[in-house]
């Protein structure tokens, strides 16, 4: 009765949403593609016996995190099957780039009938879900199919929280379910549990985005796109990544009172959502200031005269951190609660965020404890701290370095993540599991 109830409320939810859907859909082009894998499950039907594991990442950011466990698994177990659904447009885009030897799908919406059809296609014996994705028709359809359920990487912020406490009863009979819950903290473990999640169940494992970051400035991609955007060794890069509105003001209003003062500096912005892409542009064009899209340096090449590229390609904010020198990290000046600031602390990037990062919290809480991040609270204090590692170089470099040494001494996540996925998928899920769901 409960997948029925359920139903019923997704479907009026659809109603009332599918005005906003519908502009989406007009205006910004998402939301057009995969409505039979997403309504129906009507994926790719998986090949073959072998053992599967059925990996879930959201967006960009989840497919990423999962490279060094895809890695891991096939240099250790290459019998082993894996699958990648996500969830949005970009996501895809980005897996099926990234691991075109993997079956890539759109997960299915949390339909019964859809879900039910998609384990029925895939076939997994084990499904994981990366951070934090609570979907009950599909974590139960999978647990009375005998799916061992994983969340891993999982991280559940304050709000998140006091959210799900309102579905206690909901949530507490979706987590009995799940085979295994590895979080990134204490902190994360404890929230979990006070939700109904068995203790037994709930591992700390850190957070696996330390593992897949890169430290090596010199690896091909990043080289490849410095010597695409022609930036010279002697030039000062300032990336702001993963921005939203109006931080990609600040930071060219930020550039630009520091670029007649230092005219080595370099403006490289990577806004978070593709579909603000063309809004940052008219921002650029707007300042009457020379700038370029990183998607015109494949056919025309750089422009001399241009000291700002906007980076309006999916995917390459990593590589690109590998060139920065100075670096903001985005969603922070905002209500998102932050983006990932390991990356450009692997770099050894001198970083700098606002103050609303309760999505990275621990991350946060280390870097500050080592002295190796700033946090700005306006576009004042972005400035001056961009200025303060122009005119002290060695504040700078020391700042990078106290980042870059925290993200060395933290990895280890992924080892343990996929010993526990393996030990899920020799121990599928068991009777007791599957009376919870009933």
């Amino acid at each position: 009765m409960l997948g029925y109830g359920l139903n019923l409320c997704y479907a009026l939810l659809l109603v009332i949403l599918s005005p906003y859907f519908l502009y989406v859909s007009i205006r910004k082009k998402k939301y057009r593609r995969g409505w039979g894998e997403k309504f129906l499950g009507r994926c790719p039907i998986r090949s073959g016996t072998n053992p599967c594991i059925w990996f879930h990442a959201v967006s960009v950011g989840e497919v990423q995190l999962l490279a060094p466990l895809l890695q891991r698994l096939a240099r250790e177990q290459p019998q082993i099957t894996c699958v990648i659904s996500t969830t949005t447009q970009t996501g895809r885009a980005l897996a099926e780039k990234n691991h075109p030897e993997y079956l890539v799908f759109y997960c299915p919406f949390d339909f019964t009938w859809a879900v039910r059809q998609t384990l029925q296609r895939i076939r997994p014996n084990v499904l994981v879900l990366s951070e934090l994705e609570l979907w009950p028709n599909l974590i139960l359809s999978a647990n009375q199919r005998g799916v061992a359920t994983a969340v891993i990487n999982g991280r559940l912020s304050q709000k998140s929280f006091r959210g799900y406490r309102w579905l206690r009863p909901l949530v507490q009979h979706m987590l009995r379910s799940l085979r295994l819950i590895a979080v990134q903290s204490e902190e994360y473990a404890e929230r979990f549990c006070a939700l109904g999640a068995p203790k037994e169940k709930v591992r700390v494992t850190g957070s696996i985005k330390f593992d897949g970051a890169q430290t090596d400035r010199n690896n091909p991609k990043s080289a490849a796109l410095t010597a695409l955007a022609g930036i010279r060794e002697e030039e000062t890069v300032f990336l702001a990544g993963s921005t939203q509105h109006p931080e990609e003001v600040l930071a060219v209003e930020a550039f630009l009172k520091l670029q007649d003062e230092y005219p080595a500096l370099r403006l490289i912005l990577v806004p978070r959502h593709p579909e603000r892409f063309n809004e940052v542009a008219s921002l650029l064009s707007s300042k009457g200031v020379a700038w370029q899209r990183r998607s015109e340096l494949d056919r025309r090449g750089p422009a001399a005269e241009s000291p700002i590229l906007l980076v309006d390609t999916v995917g390459e904010l990593g590589h690109w951190w590998g060139r920065a020198n100075i670096g903001f990290v985005g969603g922070s000046l905002t209500s998102r609660g932050g983006q990932n600031m390991i990356e450009p602390a692997a770099y050894g990037v001198a970083i700098c965020f606002g103050p609303h990062t309760e999505n990275f919290r621990d991350t946060v809480n280390a870097l500050r404890a080592r002295d190796a991040a700033q946090v700005v609270e306006s576009g004042k204090q972005l400035t001056t701290f961009i200025r303060h590692c122009l005119a002290d170089p060695d504040y700078r470099e020391s700042l990078g370095n106290r980042a870059a040494a925290l993200v060395a001494c933290s990895r280890g996540a992924t080892e343990q993540t996929v010993d526990y996925l393996l030990e899920s998928l020799h121990h599928p899920a068991g009777e007791s599991s599957k009376s919870v769901a009933a």
